[in-house]
């Protein structure tokens, strides 16, 4: 499909005091060509909600498609009281800044449980988590979980853990990302992978196409840039293609390397 949106993640563009840093993600868009941004709306590895954007009209009325990507803390799954109880809040309140910067879509990480616990419970919490944000009225903004490297017990490492997710979330209209380089490093098969997920989803509503820089199965979340890693870049333009849906380069690099990127999938997609 030529007409793919094509993305590249970015950095907040913010400063300390949350002004707008160089025109924001929006200017980084501009400078790559892309058609879409990911970006955090806070830090990652924080548990602070988000501030609001100042430039919060500008992206939620411009052309750029924006994705928001929910903090790595976020464990919804986990059967950890101190941390699901914060996870389901914080995602809360990133659904709610997400809604007001226009994005499509949330992306949030499958999570795990503890070695000594079952992975069925972390399943039923994320069907709890759903359920509550169903009671609530929820915010209306899609909820998209994304396939993850590696760690034990986790809930979308193996198809088989994805597929008993999905019985327990699809129902409520769970979104979902494939991201290459964590496919890759789970052993899952790049050339039929978009059939074996639609299999179990039904759908696939973002691809963060990622190389690698590890050998496939290694359980390793190292991102490689599109042309220089251990997977093909044939294959990941083949995934892409069979997916259909909005791409997001999570690849390392700067600017012009990102812009060169993005043009060679828009020329390799429309071949």
């Amino acid at each position: 499909m030529a007409d793919q949106l094509i993305g590249v993640h970015v950095g907040p563009g913010l400063t300390e005091e949350n002004e707008l840093l160089d025109g924001g993600p929006l200017a980084r868009a501009a400078e790559m060509d892309a058609d879409a941004v990911q970006v955090f709306l806070a830090d990652p590895q924080g548990w602070k909600a988000p501030k609001p954007r100042p430039d919060a009209e500008a992206l939620l009325a411009g052309d750029v498609a924006v994705f928001v990507h929910a903090p790595y803390v976020l464990n919804v799954a986990s059967t950890n009281n101190r941390i699901r109880i914060p996870s389901r809040k914080l995602l809360g309140q990133h659904a709610a800044a997400s809604v007001a910067v226009g994005a499509r879509g949330m992306i949030v990480h499958g999570g795990h449980v503890l070695a000594e616990d079952d992975p069925a419970t972390g399943v039923d919490n994320w069907r709890k988590t759903f359920a509550r944000q169903a009671e609530d009225g929820g915010s209306g903004l899609p909820v998209l979980i994304e396939n993850t490297a590696g760690g034990d017990n986790a809930m979308a490492r193996e198809l088989g853990a994805l597929d008993r997710l999905w019985e327990a979330v699809g129902e409520f209209g769970a979104g979902f990302v494939l991201d290459t380089c964590h496919a890759w490093a789970a052993g899952w098969d790049l050339s039929r992978v978009v059939d074996d997920v639609r299999a179990v989803t039904g759908r696939i509503d973002l691809v963060h196409l990622n190389n690698s820089r590890d050998p496939a199965g290694s359980g390793r979340d190292r991102h490689a840039p599109l042309t220089d890693g251990e997977i093909p870049v044939e294959l990941l333009v083949e995934v892409a293609r069979a997916a259909g849906a909005p791409i997001v380069l999570e690849t390392p690099g700067d600017a012009a390397s990102h812009a060169a990127e993005i043009s060679l999938l828009r020329g390799a997609l429309a071949a």
